[in-house]
This record gives C-alpha cells, sequence and structure tokens, in this order.
C-alpha cells in the first residue's frame, strides 16, 4: 500500500468546492435567498405573504445578499481565485503563493464563511470546509507539493 498523499486529495476536493461556489455564485445572482431567515423568522401564512419572513436581526445580510448581490459576487471571484491557485498557468507555479498549502487552506475558509450565507452555496461551503480539513493534515504531516521542491530558491540571473 501507499502513502495517502493529503495535499493531492484536498486538491480535487478544493477544485470541486471552487467550481461548485462559482456556479451557486451564478445562480444565486437569479435566486437571491438568505439561507439563514429561518432563525428568528416567523411564518406567514396570510393571502400576501406566505412562507418565513426574516427576523430583523437578518436586515444586513438580506442587504448584502437579496437587496445587493454582493456576497453571491465576492464567492465567485474567491472560486476563481482558488481555481487559479489549483489549476496554474506554467507561469503561475514559479510563485510563492502556488507553493503555500496555508494560503489555499486560508482562501478555502473564506470561501466557505461566503457561500454559507446564501441558499445555493451551502454545499459549497461544506466541500470547502473538508479540503480545508484535508490541506490542515497535509500542513500537520508536514508535506511539500513536488512541483515546489523544484522550484524553490531558484532566482534570476545576479
Amino acid at each position: 500500500m501507499g502513502v495517502f498523499i493529503w495535499h493531492e486529495w484536498a486538491r480535487f476536493v478544493s477544485v470541486f468546492a471552487s467550481v461548485y461556489g462559482v456556479w451557486a455564485g451564478f445562480w444565486g445572482l437569479f435566486f437571491r435567498k438568505f439561507f439563514w431567515d429561518f432563525v428568528g423568522g416567523v411564518r406567514m401564512n396570510t393571502a400576501t405573504q406566505k412562507g418565513i419572513i426574516p427576523g430583523a436581526n437578518a436586515a444586513p445580510f438580506l442587504a448584502i445578499i437579496v437587496t445587493i448581490p454582493l456576497i453571491q459576487i465576492l464567492s465567485m471571484v474567491i472560486g476563481i481565485m482558488i481555481l487559479l491557485v489549483e489549476c496554474p498557468a506554467p507561469f503561475m507555479k514559479k510563485l510563492p503563493i502556488y507553493r503555500s498549502l496555508v494560503f489555499r487552506l486560508m482562501l478555502l475558509l473564506v470561501q466557505a464563511f461566503l457561500t454559507v450565507l446564501f441558499y445555493q452555496g451551502t454545499n459549497a461551503a461544506l466541500y470547502s470546509l473538508i479540503a480545508a480539513i484535508g490541506y490542515t493534515r497535509a500542513v500537520m504531516k508536514g508535506e511539500v507539493m513536488e512541483e515546489a521542491k523544484a522550484n524553490r530558491g531558484i532566482t534570476g540571473a545576479a
């Protein structure tokens, strides 16, 4: 049996979570719903209003998710950034952010925080947390990427 390589597994989960996050952000632009509206909300069943009406404590979230889809746009931007780091162009492989597993971990946690706020992004938040756990385990075990070993410490002509 071989050794399980945590950062490779986390990379695959991260790519899936980021693609899902971008897609969820796209759908969230058209179907805007604050996911946590049931916390403190009131159930209405009248002729004019049906369903859960969010409480007054959810007003800031409603403003940045329903009125202005800021959270959806930010989650799409973070998802694209993660995809650029996970599936890099050749010039990007020389940058220090490509080698850093901690940088990827932080981006995934930001993506999880943003996508859990709107309805379409809850699965992307769960997958992002799973990928973050994989990267955390890789950092704890001291794993280093193969590509990173090759280009560490290379400088230009002096």
